[in-house]
């Protein structure tokens, strides 16, 4: 922003501050004030300056996730490459059965590129002449960016279980009509079913992911009147 877009330097923490609360994302807010710039350019210097390093294999929720029968599927504003990093740094890169990202929800706005796993349910379209394009980015906490997300996964809300640290994101999901867990936080906030401060805490909270055959009393915990639950670490 100071030195590719010249915005005054004074401006910036407030912007990113502001443009985040209002658009989901700083990038978003600064496409919809009209700022040009690669968005591939844009993601590799934010993503490139994260401390990739302090991330390590994380055993215990690699062998929680692969337990689960059911379809997992990651949904993230930022780009693949950061996702498959972060995956990869975690040891999580092959428990998931795709990736819903900036690439998936934004075709329009960049070259054609593959956000998909094997499954080859993620397809993306080419971008318009010259890269540019005149639609705003979509990205959560949209509730329009979450049921783009429910289509291109093709699941049923109603039998979704949505997890996210974002509050604000949890009542968006809760509007698209998904059963919605807070995680790292113990206090329940507006639209969440359960709060988790560790995802390791997953099967004390919801032990049904892994009970019944078929998934069915899964469906039956979360067509049921929903009960707060929070679970400490």
């Amino acid at each position: 922003m100071l030195h590719h877009l010249q915005i005054e330097e004074s401006e910036v923490p407030r912007m990113c501050l502001e443009l985040y609360r209002e658009y989901g994302t700083t990038m978003a807010g600064l496409k919809a004030l009209g700022y040009e710039f690669d968005n591939d350019e844009f993601h590799s210097h934010v993503h490139g300056r994260l401390p990739y390093d302090s991330l390590k294999h994380d055993l215990v929720l690699r062998n929680l996730l692969l337990s689960m029968p059911q379809r997992k599927i990651i949904f993230t504003n930022a780009d693949k490459a950061h996702a498959a990093q972060v995956l990869n740094r975690l040891g999580l890169e092959d428990c998931f059965e795709g990736i819903i990202c900036f690439e998936t929800l934004n075709p329009h706005h960049l070259e054609p590129v593959d956000c998909r796993t094997s499954d080859d349910q993620m397809v993306l379209i080419e971008r318009t002449p010259e890269g540019k394009a005149n639609s705003p980015i979509l990205c959560k906490p949209s509730v329009e960016a979450i049921e783009a997300a429910i289509r291109i996964a093709n699941v049923d809300p109603e039998k979704t279980i949505f997890f996210d640290d974002s509050a604000r994101n949890i009542a968006s999901g809760k509007a698209a009509g998904l059963h919605t867990v807070i995680v790292g936080s113990s206090v329940i906030v507006p639209g969440a079913d359960h709060a988790l401060s560790s995802i390791h805490n997953i099967k004390e909270a919801i032990p049904e992911i892994w009970e019944g055959e078929g998934g069915q009393q899964l469906e039956q915990f979360i067509q049921s009147t929903a009960v707060d639950t929070v679970v400490l670490a």
